[in-house]
């Protein structure tokens, strides 16, 4: 019989990466796992029961092979024709945790539950962030494989 959670029942916890030298998608995989709570046995995908994630150095981050200036990121104003494009290079500039924030966006559900799982990822461009206070845990992503994400 599957056990399903409630919703008093969840605990979440908070995590705290920093993204100095990481991969983008490689990064975003990681963090998806842990916002959606995967990488619990209590595991249930209709509910929230991720955790918190806070991701520093986030100027710092690299993108494989040439995407930094190739790479395109594709938005649509709502008008004819109104099809904006932009690169990497150039959202880095104004807002480069925006980066960040799509590629783990498009590995989250569609829908409610998606948003609300992508309100527990904090990113700040420098090495100081608010939430000192919820003792989070460290998590080292250099010696992190891909397979053994987090377990609890």
């Amino acid at each position: 019989m599957t056990k399903f959670v409630k919703k008093a029942e969840v605990d979440s916890k908070w995590y705290e990466i920093d993204a100095e030298n990481a991969v983008v998608g490689r990064l975003a995989t990681i963090i998806s796992k842990i916002i959606r709570g995967k990488n619990k046995t209590s595991f249930t995908p209709h509910m929230d029961n991720g955790d918190f994630v806070i991701v520093k150095n986030i100027k710092k981050i690299k993108f494989t092979g040439k995407k930094f200036q190739n790479k395109k990121y594709f938005r649509h104003t709502g008008y004819p024709g109104g099809i904006k494009v932009s690169t990497p290079e150039k959202m880095f500039e104004k807002k480069p945790e925006e980066i960040l924030k799509l590629a783990v966006k498009r590995m989250l559900p569609g829908g409610v539950l998606g948003k609300k799982q992508l309100t527990k990822l904090k990113i700040y461009q420098g090495n100081e962030h608010p939430h000192t206070s919820q003792n989070p845990k460290i998590i080292e992503i250099n010696t992190l494989n891909n397979k053994n994400v987090i377990r609890n």
